[in-house]
């Protein structure tokens, strides 16, 4: 038995938990059970604490499919609020943070009933094909303006790194089915090793957009920080957005801030669903 809460942002939810409840690794399946909706608790994902020798905390992310995640926006600031919720972090309000994906900082902003809200600094942003990664050949080793073809449907998109890989495609129409139906095929496709995060994107004007997200190794998403930051870096990068923006999702809203070195800052909120304890097997 172990103990676990689990908690969304913006419907985009984890079940976390302390990695000294679990004395090993876990194991795929037990990952993918516990992620499952009718067999097990039921989310978009694990987040366990464990140990950093660089930061405050160590986390672990899983995907409901079993594979390792580097970073995720909303993961960090569901695994933020529990830190600060069940009395991990106490007589500060910011935290450093150790991922897969590098450190961040996360900086508690304030609650509002069962709301939690956090400022993360995400790290920056890096468009470099060899740090995405991306195998399409560039002589400035980007990319960024790219074609993709897929069905007998052309699509232009950008890729960028914000500590886990994203493929960005702005468009006049976006929908869930969209989403659904071209997601998986440039999640997989061969231009990316190591798959990628898929966000199809509306422009409203300079500081507000809507996106619809395909997530690595989880499917359709409702929300999700990094994709915010990944939107709003090519966005910038392009001369097409502000340096702050409102990310405009399904599960709700985000604000991303961006500076001239592409250093990334996302504040949102975060809500506890339930706590408990589950057989692990």
């Amino acid at each position: 038995m172990i103990n676990f809460v689990k908690s969304h942002g913006l419907g985009n939810d984890y079940i976390v938990i302390d990695g000294k409840e679990v004395n090993y690794s876990l194991k795929k399946r037990e990952i993918i059970r516990l992620c499952n909706r009718n067999y097990g608790i039921g989310s978009d994902g694990i987040l366990m604490l464990c140990k950093s020798k660089n930061a405050d905390f160590g986390l672990k992310i899983y995907n409901p499919d079993g594979s390792q995640a580097e970073k995720s926006g909303n993961g960090l600031r569901i695994f933020s609020a529990f830190l600060f919720d069940h009395k991990y972090v106490k007589n500060k309000k910011i935290i450093s943070i150790e991922t897969k994906g590098g450190l961040v900082k996360s900086k508690f902003i304030k609650k509002n009933k069962n709301k939690s809200f956090f400022n993360v600094e995400m790290g920056n942003a890096i468009f470099l094909n060899n740090k995405i990664p991306v195998k399409i050949k560039d002589k400035n080793n980007s990319c960024l303006n790219k074609e993709i073809n897929l069905k007998n449907k052309k699509f232009i998109f950008n890729a960028v790194s914000v500590g886990n890989p994203h493929c960005v495609i702005f468009l006049n129409k976006i929908s869930k089915d969209l989403a659904k139906e071209y997601g998986p095929l440039i999640e997989t496709h061969r231009f990316f090793p190591n798959k990628i995060n898929v966000q199809f994107v509306k422009i409203i004007n300079k500081s507000t957009v809507n996106i619809e997200i395909w997530e690595r190794g989880a499917g359709y998403t409702l929300a999700s920080g990094s994709s915010s930051c990944g939107v709003v870096s090519v966005g910038y990068k392009l001369g097409l957005l502000n340096s702050n923006v409102k990310v405009q999702m399904p599960g709700g809203n985000l604000n991303i801030s961006i500076d001239n070195n592409f250093k990334l800052k996302m504040e949102g909120p975060v809500e506890e669903i339930c706590s408990g304890k589950i057989h692990i097997d």
